[in-house]
């Protein structure tokens, strides 16, 4: 059944989080699998201790029941991220992120801090990119054209916080921009 257009505002997070869970990771298997099929495709086989790819989701899954290790992806280390940060505190373009990071971080976050070397750094510092992130946003949202707005590597879940503001904000300008001035009557004589 479709939603009403006043509660389509945008995607939850826990939504955008379950979308993100169909990215690959690569795990270190604890356990001996065969190659099983699922919807979104075939993985495996499992075979201790060789690394395997697989999607977030079956690594959760696998890592919830003590069968695996996750293998951080090579973005989410203190170093990667600190520098990261330090570009969005003086640089006033975003950075370059993976366009899931603060969902996939997050799920890692979650079910795998033992696998993340110094999580609670790493928790810090996304929760600092986000900040700047998001100021730069609003800095960037301040500044709306009716023509377009130019906000290169916002990732999913900042696009989906910005939306609904955007929508209607662009709606107006656009309307405001199209309208011809109405005419007096004075002027016409």
């Amino acid at each position: 059944m479709a939603l009403p257009p006043s509660l389509r505002t945008s995607i939850t997070p826990p939504e955008l989080e379950l979308v993100a869970s169909e990215q690959l990771v690569e795990i270190v298997p604890l356990v001996s699998m065969e190659r099983t099929a699922f919807i979104s495709g075939a993985y495996g086989p499992l075979r201790p201790p060789t690394k395997c790819k697989v999607p977030l989701w079956m690594a959760s899954n696998l890592k919830l029941k003590k069968k695996c290790h996750i293998v951080p992806p090579s973005w989410l280390n203190v170093d990667f991220l600190q520098e990261r940060l330090l570009r969005e505190t003086t640089d006033p373009s975003f950075s370059e992120m993976p366009f899931r990071f603060a969902e996939v971080a997050k799920i890692l976050l979650d079910v795998a801090p033992d696998d993340l070397l110094n999580p609670e750094k790493i928790r810090m510092l996304l929760k600092d990119i986000r900040e700047a992130r998001q100021a730069k946003s609003r800095e960037g949202l301040s500044k709306l054209d009716h023509n377009e707005l130019m906000l290169p590597n916002l990732c999913a879940m900042e696009i989906n916080e910005i939306r609904p503001f955007f929508v209607r904000g662009m709606s107006v300008l656009t309307r405001l921009a199209r309208e011809p001035a109405p005419v007096d009557a004075m002027d016409q004589m």
